[in-house]
């Protein structure tokens, strides 16, 4: 049977995975399939703001190394990843440069090949699967805007979400302007949001299905993971 393990950078990533994600894939034959916070983001002093990837690194790298059968993914925000000095993510600042359609898969295949090279020749690069959320987890909860609105309590936002999504072909595209990100969109209309809860209930109500068949690059990733079991014969 296959394990999973999925590296995210908050509360809020890592109960969709525990309760949204998980549940799903279990019925593709995973054993277990689990979140854990990259850099033990629960010790911070600041919260917000995601780990170097020197130090996401090496948790991935001591994970892989532990559990030879494991799988291990991220789930991070493209919009947070660190573009320069020493906490810079591979890929990220030259994806700045690129179209949208060729963001993720510039910093995802620079994340594959950066942990490829650490562990050397005989490391199966199939076990480490990076998947970038384009651009913000909030951006996944613009796939069905009634129901994001009613998951918090907040029915009247329908309509203002509504508008908000239909500027973009996807919800995915949803800008990284430090004004107009998913994220900020969403405090410009609720005071206070708070990410952790706001955005669990909002995902539970959503739905996977609904986000995997509005968001491309989400269900390319889900798609992934759901045929690695079969790949290696769980």
């Amino acid at each position: 049977m296959a394990r999973l393990l999925v590296h995210v950078e908050g509360e809020t990533e890592e109960t969709f995975v525990n309760e949204l994600l998980s549940q799903h894939l279990y019925t593709c034959s995973y054993e277990l399939v689990s979140a854990r916070l990259i850099g033990n983001a629960r010790l911070r002093e600041k919260r917000g703001g995601i780990r170097a990837w020197s130090t996401v690194r090496k948790d991935i790298l001591n994970h892989l190394q532990e559990d030879p059968g494991c799988l291990a993914t991220t789930m991070v925000d493209y919009y947070g990843l660190p573009q320069a000095g020493e906490k810079a993510w591979p890929g990220r600042a030259e994806a700045g440069k690129l179209p949208y359609p060729q963001k993720a898969a510039c910093v995802e295949k620079a994340l594959s090949a950066d942990v490829a090279e650490e562990l050397g020749g005989e490391f199966e690069s199939r076990r480490f699967l990076p998947f970038v959320v384009m651009h913000e987890f909030e951006g996944l909860l613009f796939s069905d805007c009634r129901a994001f609105a009613d998951g918090i309590g907040r029915p009247q936002l329908a309509q203002p979400f509504s508008n908000i999504r239909q500027q973009f072909a996807t919800p995915e595209e949803i800008d990284d302007s430090p004004i107009t990100a998913p994220s900020k969109r969403v405090e410009a209309l609720i005071e206070g949001y708070a990410k952790p809860l706001f955005g669990t209930l909002a995902a539970l109500k959503i739905g996977l299905p609904t986000m995997r068949e509005e968001c491309p690059h989400f269900r390319d990733w889900l798609v992934q993971l759901e045929a690695w079991p079969k790949q290696h014969g769980a």
